[in-house]
Formats: structure tokens, C-alpha cells, sequence
């Protein structure tokens, strides 16, 4: 029976210099990537909501007009002020920088859009004359960014 000590070898655990900036530069790399995603996600994210603002304004806008009266009730055509306005046709070439209520009075939350309103004799739909269709445009711009437009009918009938 050989009765001697078992030797024990030591070995040195670590990381080599080379294996040291391999694994720096592994992980610079991927936090850039995720920081570029991050930021182009941070960059866009407010543009769903302003989305959604400029199809509300829209949607205001062709609202007052649709619901005004297709011919002039009171037979002056084309009033000055916008409170006046009491048919469709009035609205035409109307632009507001920034958004405004029914009365003309500035929503200062939405001063940032711009909305402008053509309103323009249509071609005939089926079934109604051309001299009894209005075609209803509406434009709704925020910087260089966004530009809704959002178009109606109005007929006669």
C-alpha cells in the first residue's frame, strides 16, 4: 500500500487582459443597440398622440360645417366672422393657426396645429345632381410632421 500525500496542483483563476476588453467591448456593443432602440422609440412616441389630436380637430371641424345648412337661410352669402357663418360654403378658404372653437376663441392647448377648410362644388354621387353636393376638405397640419386631412359630403337633399 503506497501511503503517500496526493500532491495537489494549484491553479491561478482570473481573466487574461485580452479576455478582459473582449468582454468590455461585447457589452459596449449590445448597451448601444439597446439605448439606439430606446431612443428611437422615446423620439416617435408622442406622435400616436398628436395623431389622435389632429383627427379630433378634424373631426370638430367637419362636425360645425356638416351640421350648418346647405343653402344661405338668410340669403347674404360669404359672412366675415366665423360666429356668423350659417352655411356651408361659408367656411370656404377658412385657416386658423391654431386650433379654435365653433365662436373663433383660440384652444391654447392646441395652438400648434394648423386647420384650413376648402369647400368646392362636387362631382355628381349616385343618385344626387352636382348642383346639389358639396365636397367638405379639411387639412390639419402640426409642424412639418403631421398633415390630416379628413374629407365629407354635403348634400341638398
Amino acid at each position: 500500500m503506497n501511503t503517500t500525500v496526493p500532491r495537489f496542483v494549484s491553479f491561478q483563476t482570473g481573466a487574461t487582459l485580452v479576455e478582459l476588453l473582449l468582454s468590455i467591448v461585447i457589452v459596449a456593443i449590445a448597451a448601444s443597440a439597446v439605448l439606439g432602440v430606446l431612443s428611437t422609440t422615446n423620439a416617435s412616441s408622442a406622435d400616436p398622440m398628436l395623431r389622435h389630436q389632429a383627427a379630433s380637430i378634424a373631426e370638430a371641424y367637419l362636425e360645425e360645417i356638416l351640421l350648418k345648412s346647405f343653402d344661405d337661410p338668410d340669403g347674404v352669402d360669404g359672412e366675415a366672422a366665423r360666429v356668423d357663418f350659417d352655411d356651408v360654403d361659408d367656411y370656404d378658404g377658412l385657416f386658423d393657426a391654431g386650433a379654435r372653437d365653433q365662436f373663433g376663441n383660440p384652444i391654447a392647448a392646441l395652438s400648434d396645429y394648423s386647420v384650413s377648410v376648402s369647400v368646392s362644388p362636387s362631382a355628381a354621387l349616385p343618385g344626387v345632381p352636382a348642383a346639389d353636393a358639396l365636397r367638405v376638405d379639411i387639412n390639419v397640419a402640426w409642424e412639418s410632421q403631421i398633415n390630416f386631412i379628413v374629407s365629407s359630403y354635403r348634400t341638398r337633399l
